[in-house]
């Protein structure tokens, strides 16, 4: 049989293992530092818990879980000799693999609250399952960072989350630009255009600005009967040189004046922290992710271009939020507001590696090697060895005496920094020789010294 892997998933070795850990760990060190706690939800949920809460699209992209034993021995009959899958899944399969963290997010919360305090502050990095076609930066199972807090309605959140991005890709070496909007902005948008009515429409049309540009997004408002003047109105927001221009054109349409004043208010929490932004924040007005979801500030995180190249840009963006007004709501839980953002892990790890940041993180966690001579230097290297793990150190032991090229290379060939070499002369002195594998420079030391200079 001709060994496979299903499309869309991969296998990582032990180098790409310690690249992808260390972008988790230091994506978990941030959220924990501003005060997040992790929550871990289960990879199966209840199919009833996963639908019509992605839309149409996204519940074709559910993978279903067949029943145990005998699925089709309660199959709807009608819908199986009519080959309505539609019909026949939910007799068939109850459980589906998690679409993202959100929505069991919010179940946890519903399930979990009167064991929570509020606000609650959570971070999940855990992988989820889509049955997308799999493409460049697309994948059908892939890791999601997401970080929330919910049970406040208080903007100095939004100002936290930005500085989270900031802080976290300015660790992983990479500048990216942080864009930021705001829903009622939007919709402010639209009645100042005079099409209150086309919201959803509009917005749409805007979302493809970078792919169309205005004149692909013009042809596409004729299409819902947006005349010359509206198009003209649409442009000189988005085209607004800040949020002050924006007010005016905004007078006396209140949705508008609010995501003004709330940006504003995000802006006050930023320089009242003294917090430099190492990254560039932009408040885009053409910003128009999850449309249908948020509720208020919008946020995204796209490669900056400038620096990385064009080609980074065909990533899309590698992180995006926003708030929420009654995430729990779909459980029955109402009017808890949240907001929260995340971190397209596996698209960071494409742009780092294809960047080629990741050049300072080890490919492999050992720190020596111990590599004998003889049988009882291996003997007498083994009981060395978990002397070093036991003050702390990664360390392992080549299992066999060898040639002295051939332990070499396998030392090299991991990557590991430092080997201790054990012979005859080695085990009577009691001074070992400690090799650098990077410089070449070897010396001979005692075990304890070896220890205390791999512990600093």
């Amino acid at each position: 049989m001709k060994p496979e892997i299903v499309q869309g998933t991969r296998d990582f070795s032990p180098q790409v293992v310690n690249k992808r850990n260390y972008i988790f760990n230091t994506l978990r060190n941030i959220f924990e530092k501003y005060g997040y706690q992790a929550i871990e939800t289960p990879t199966m949920e209840r199919l009833s818990t996963l639908t019509g809460k992605y839309g149409d699209e996204g519940d074709q992209l559910l993978f279903k879980v067949l029943n145990n034993g005998d699925y089709l021995k309660k199959a709807n009959k009608e819908a199986l000799e009519n080959l309505d899958s539609k019909k026949l899944m939910p007799s068939i399969a109850k459980r589906g693999l998690r679409y993202d963290l959100t929505v069991p997010f919010a179940r946890y919360v519903v399930m979990n609250r009167n064991d929570i305090a509020f606000p609650f502050k959570r971070y999940q990095i855990q992988p989820v399952w889509r049955a997308d076609r799999p493409q460049r930066g697309r994948y059908r199972e892939f890791y999601q960072c997401d970080v929330d807090v919910i049970g406040s309605k208080s903007l100095l959140y939004e100002a936290e989350l930005i500085q989270i991005y900031d802080e976290a890709f300015a660790q992983l070496g990479l500048e990216v630009v942080i864009r930021v909007n705001n829903r009622k902005i939007l919709e402010g948008l639209a009645a100042y255009a005079g099409y209150p009515d086309s919201f959803v429409q509009i917005v749409t049309a805007i979302d493809k600005l970078d792919k169309i540009g205005w004149d692909g997004v013009k042809t596409e408002l004729e299409k819902f009967d947006v005349d010359e003047n509206g198009f003209q109105k649409i442009r000189k927001v988005i085209d607004a040189k800040d949020l002050m221009e924006l007010s005016s054109l905004f007078e006396g349409i209140e949705v508008g004046q609010q995501g003004v004043q709330e940006l504003n208010e995000v802006q006050a929490f930023l320089d009242a922290s003294n917090y430099t932004v190492k990254n560039k924040l932009a408040i885009d007005f053409s910003l128009a992710r999850g449309l249908s979801y948020y509720t208020g500030g919008i946020f995204e995180v796209v490669v900056d271009i400038s620096v990385a190249g064009q080609e980074a840009v065909k990533m899309g963006s590698i992180g995006g939020g926003g708030r929420y007004a009654d995430l729990t709501g779909m459980f029955g839980l109402k009017d808890m507001s949240g907001v929260g953002v995340s971190f397209g892990a596996d698209r960071i790890y494409d742009v780092l590696d294809e960047l080629n940041l990741f050049k300072d993180i080890p490919t492999d966690t050992t720190q020596v090697l111990v590599l004998t001579m003889d049988e009882e230097s291996l003997k007498y290297g083994f009981g060395l060895t978990q002397q070093i793990r036991a003050a702390g150190i990664n360390a392992d032991i080549y299992p066999e005496v060898g040639k002295f090229k051939k332990l070499m290379k396998y030392a090299n060939r991991r990557g590991i920094p430092y080997v201790i070499i054990i012979g005859e002369q080695e085990r009577t002195s009691q001074e070992l020789s400690f090799k650098e594998m990077e410089t070449g420079a070897q010396s001979k030391l005692t075990i304890e010294n070896i220890i205390a200079q791999l512990s600093n």
